[in-house]
Protein backbone atom coordinates (compact mmCIF):
# COMPACT_ATOMS: atom_id res chain seq x y z
CA UNK A 1 0.00 0.00 0.00
CA UNK A 2 3.25 2.47 0.62
CA UNK A 3 3.49 2.33 -3.04
CA UNK A 4 0.37 2.79 -4.32
CA UNK A 5 0.66 6.40 -6.09
CA UNK A 6 4.44 5.90 -7.15
CA UNK A 7 2.99 5.19 -10.86
CA UNK A 8 1.34 8.31 -11.09
CA UNK A 9 4.51 9.71 -10.06
CA UNK A 10 6.85 8.36 -11.96
CA UNK A 11 7.74 8.68 -15.70
CA UNK A 12 5.48 5.73 -18.33
CA UNK A 13 8.68 4.46 -19.00
CA UNK A 14 9.35 2.87 -15.52
CA UNK A 15 6.41 0.40 -14.11
CA UNK A 16 6.18 -0.06 -10.56
CA UNK A 17 5.31 -3.68 -9.39
CA UNK A 18 4.69 -3.36 -5.89
CA UNK A 19 5.33 -6.99 -3.88
CA UNK A 20 2.62 -7.90 -1.28
CA UNK A 21 4.11 -10.57 1.40
CA UNK A 22 2.01 -13.07 2.90
CA UNK A 23 0.37 -12.55 5.85
CA UNK A 24 -0.80 -8.87 4.45
CA UNK A 25 -3.51 -6.94 2.98
CA UNK A 26 -5.07 -9.19 0.30
CA UNK A 27 -3.00 -11.91 1.34
CA UNK A 28 -3.74 -11.49 4.97
CA UNK A 29 -4.74 -15.43 5.77
CA UNK A 30 -1.78 -16.41 3.86
CA UNK A 31 1.13 -17.55 6.54
CA UNK A 32 3.86 -15.43 7.25
CA UNK A 33 6.93 -15.53 6.78
CA UNK A 34 9.91 -16.00 9.18
CA UNK A 35 13.16 -16.89 7.90
CA UNK A 36 14.72 -15.31 5.26
CA UNK A 37 15.53 -17.73 2.84
CA UNK A 38 12.13 -19.60 1.93
CA UNK A 39 10.99 -15.94 1.42
CA UNK A 40 13.73 -15.20 -0.85
CA UNK A 41 13.41 -18.93 -2.47
CA UNK A 42 9.56 -17.65 -2.81
CA UNK A 43 10.18 -14.25 -4.62
CA UNK A 44 12.71 -16.03 -6.85
CA UNK A 45 9.84 -17.71 -8.46
CA UNK A 46 8.04 -15.11 -8.58
CA UNK A 47 10.47 -12.44 -10.06
CA UNK A 48 12.24 -14.64 -12.78
CA UNK A 49 9.15 -14.65 -15.37
CA UNK A 50 9.15 -10.77 -15.30
CA UNK A 51 13.60 -10.83 -16.20
CA UNK A 52 12.85 -10.11 -19.80
CA UNK A 53 13.09 -6.46 -18.98
CA UNK A 54 15.69 -4.45 -17.64
CA UNK A 55 15.05 -4.05 -13.95
CA UNK A 56 15.69 -2.73 -10.53
CA UNK A 57 14.74 -3.55 -6.59
CA UNK A 58 13.98 -0.46 -4.05
CA UNK A 59 13.14 -2.26 -0.73
CA UNK A 60 12.53 0.14 2.52
CA UNK A 61 13.35 -1.57 6.10
CA UNK A 62 12.96 -5.03 5.92
CA UNK A 63 12.28 -4.72 1.96
CA UNK A 64 15.97 -3.73 1.20
CA UNK A 65 17.47 -6.72 2.74
CA UNK A 66 14.78 -8.54 0.47
CA UNK A 67 15.89 -6.78 -2.39
CA UNK A 68 19.87 -7.17 -1.65
CA UNK A 69 19.48 -11.07 -0.78
CA UNK A 70 16.99 -11.45 -3.57
CA UNK A 71 19.95 -10.15 -5.89
CA UNK A 72 22.72 -12.49 -4.93
CA UNK A 73 20.11 -15.32 -4.81
CA UNK A 74 19.72 -14.76 -8.49
CA UNK A 75 23.40 -14.53 -9.25
CA UNK A 76 24.06 -17.56 -8.02
CA UNK A 77 21.47 -18.95 -10.42
CA UNK A 78 22.91 -17.47 -13.18
CA UNK A 79 20.16 -15.00 -14.27
CA UNK A 80 19.83 -11.45 -15.61
CA UNK A 81 20.43 -9.12 -12.40
CA UNK A 82 18.83 -5.57 -11.83
CA UNK A 83 20.24 -2.19 -12.91
CA UNK A 84 20.52 -0.93 -9.91
CA UNK A 85 19.66 -1.38 -6.08
CA UNK A 86 17.67 1.01 -4.22
CA UNK A 87 17.96 0.36 -0.07
CA UNK A 88 15.64 2.56 2.07
CA UNK A 89 16.55 2.44 6.01
CA UNK A 90 18.23 -0.95 6.27
CA UNK A 91 21.90 -0.78 7.86
CA UNK A 92 24.88 -2.53 5.45
CA UNK A 93 23.92 -6.43 5.80
CA UNK A 94 27.61 -7.57 7.19
CA UNK A 95 27.45 -5.33 10.29
CA UNK A 96 26.02 -7.03 13.14
CA UNK A 97 22.66 -5.88 14.48
CA UNK A 98 23.32 -3.17 17.07
CA UNK A 99 20.54 -4.59 19.33
CA UNK A 100 19.16 -7.43 20.73
CA UNK A 101 16.75 -9.38 18.85
CA UNK A 102 13.08 -7.74 18.87
CA UNK A 103 10.60 -10.76 17.70
CA UNK A 104 10.84 -12.61 21.43
CA UNK A 105 9.63 -9.44 23.36
CA UNK A 106 6.69 -9.53 25.62
CA UNK A 107 4.05 -7.96 23.69
CA UNK A 108 3.99 -5.12 25.53
CA UNK A 109 7.82 -4.47 25.23
CA UNK A 110 7.06 -4.97 21.62
CA UNK A 111 4.55 -2.74 21.34
CA UNK A 112 6.50 0.15 23.50
CA UNK A 113 9.35 -0.43 21.25
CA UNK A 114 7.56 0.09 17.80
CA UNK A 115 5.70 2.93 19.14
CA UNK A 116 9.41 4.14 19.85
CA UNK A 117 10.14 3.94 16.32
CA UNK A 118 7.65 5.79 15.53
CA UNK A 119 6.13 2.62 14.11
CA UNK A 120 2.39 2.33 14.76
CA UNK A 121 -0.09 5.03 13.65
CA UNK A 122 -2.42 6.81 17.06
CA UNK A 123 -5.33 5.01 15.47
CA UNK A 124 -3.97 1.80 15.17
CA UNK A 125 -2.91 2.07 18.67
CA UNK A 126 -6.68 3.44 19.92
CA UNK A 127 -7.91 -0.13 18.47
CA UNK A 128 -7.10 -2.85 20.16
CA UNK A 129 -8.17 -5.34 17.50
CA UNK A 130 -6.45 -3.48 14.88
CA UNK A 131 -3.15 -3.70 16.92
CA UNK A 132 -3.97 -7.33 17.28
CA UNK A 133 -3.95 -7.66 13.60
CA UNK A 134 -0.74 -5.90 13.04
CA UNK A 135 1.47 -7.13 15.76
CA UNK A 136 1.94 -10.53 14.07
CA UNK A 137 3.17 -9.34 10.98
CA UNK A 138 5.75 -6.77 12.55
CA UNK A 139 7.00 -9.84 15.26
CA UNK A 140 6.92 -12.19 12.10
CA UNK A 141 9.23 -9.33 10.07
CA UNK A 142 11.58 -8.76 12.99
CA UNK A 143 12.61 -12.42 13.15
CA UNK A 144 13.14 -12.29 9.56
CA UNK A 145 15.71 -9.36 10.17
CA UNK A 146 16.80 -10.98 13.60
CA UNK A 147 17.85 -14.24 12.84
CA UNK A 148 19.51 -12.80 9.15
CA UNK A 149 23.48 -13.43 8.99
CA UNK A 150 24.86 -11.85 5.81
CA UNK A 151 26.89 -15.16 4.11
CA UNK A 152 30.32 -14.35 2.52
CA UNK A 153 29.95 -13.33 -0.85
CA UNK A 154 32.09 -10.99 -3.81
CA UNK A 155 30.54 -7.54 -4.14
CA UNK A 156 27.75 -7.32 -6.54
CA UNK A 157 28.10 -5.40 -9.93
CA UNK A 158 24.95 -3.54 -9.56
CA UNK A 159 25.28 -0.06 -8.49
CA UNK A 160 23.50 0.89 -5.09
CA UNK A 161 21.42 3.50 -4.07
CA UNK A 162 20.74 3.70 0.12
CA UNK A 163 18.73 6.17 1.24
CA UNK A 164 18.37 7.17 5.10
CA UNK A 165 17.10 8.98 7.84
CA UNK A 166 19.17 11.52 9.83
CA UNK A 167 17.14 11.01 13.78
CA UNK A 168 16.43 6.95 12.50
CA UNK A 169 17.45 5.33 15.79
CA UNK A 170 17.00 1.76 13.91
CA UNK A 171 19.52 2.77 11.42
CA UNK A 172 21.29 5.76 12.23
CA UNK A 173 23.85 7.27 9.30
CA UNK A 174 27.15 5.86 10.30
CA UNK A 175 25.31 2.10 9.27
CA UNK A 176 24.66 3.19 5.41
CA UNK A 177 28.16 3.54 4.38
CA UNK A 178 29.14 0.32 4.54
CA UNK A 179 26.96 -0.71 1.84
CA UNK A 180 29.24 0.94 -0.59
CA UNK A 181 31.61 -2.73 0.14
CA UNK A 182 28.68 -4.30 -1.17
CA UNK A 183 29.51 -3.51 -4.69
CA UNK A 184 32.36 -3.14 -7.34
CA UNK A 185 29.86 -0.29 -9.02
CA UNK A 186 29.11 3.10 -7.96
CA UNK A 187 27.61 3.51 -4.12
CA UNK A 188 25.58 6.71 -3.59
CA UNK A 189 24.44 7.56 0.21
CA UNK A 190 21.46 10.48 0.42
CA UNK A 191 20.46 11.38 3.92
CA UNK A 192 17.12 12.79 4.40
CA UNK A 193 15.89 14.35 8.06
CA UNK A 194 13.24 12.25 10.07
CA UNK A 195 13.34 9.14 11.37
CA UNK A 196 13.29 5.62 10.46
CA UNK A 197 9.87 6.07 8.60
CA UNK A 198 11.43 9.30 6.24
CA UNK A 199 10.27 7.58 3.15
CA UNK A 200 6.83 9.16 3.90
CA UNK A 201 7.68 12.41 4.22
CA UNK A 202 10.05 12.72 1.10
CA UNK A 203 8.53 10.21 -1.62
CA UNK A 204 9.27 13.26 -3.85
CA UNK A 205 12.84 13.52 -4.12
CA UNK A 206 13.42 9.82 -3.41
CA UNK A 207 11.52 9.13 -6.55
CA UNK A 208 13.51 11.93 -8.27
CA UNK A 209 16.54 10.38 -7.18
CA UNK A 210 14.93 6.51 -8.63
CA UNK A 211 13.99 7.95 -11.69
CA UNK A 212 17.67 9.83 -12.53
CA UNK A 213 19.09 6.47 -11.60
CA UNK A 214 17.34 4.59 -14.18
CA UNK A 215 17.20 7.44 -16.83
CA UNK A 216 21.09 6.92 -17.88
CA UNK A 217 20.34 3.24 -18.60
CA UNK A 218 18.82 2.37 -22.67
Amino acid sequence: MLYRHWQSQLPDWIQVLPVELPGRGSRMREPLFRQLEPLINTLMGVVQPLLTLPYAFFGHSMGGLISFELTRALRRVGRKLPQAIFISGYRAPQLPNPTPPTYPLPEDQLIAKITAMNGIPPEILAHPELLNLIIPILRADFEVCDTYTCASESPLPCPITVFGGKDDPVVPPALLLPWCEQTTQACVIHEFSGDHFFLQQHTQPILEQIRSTLCVYP
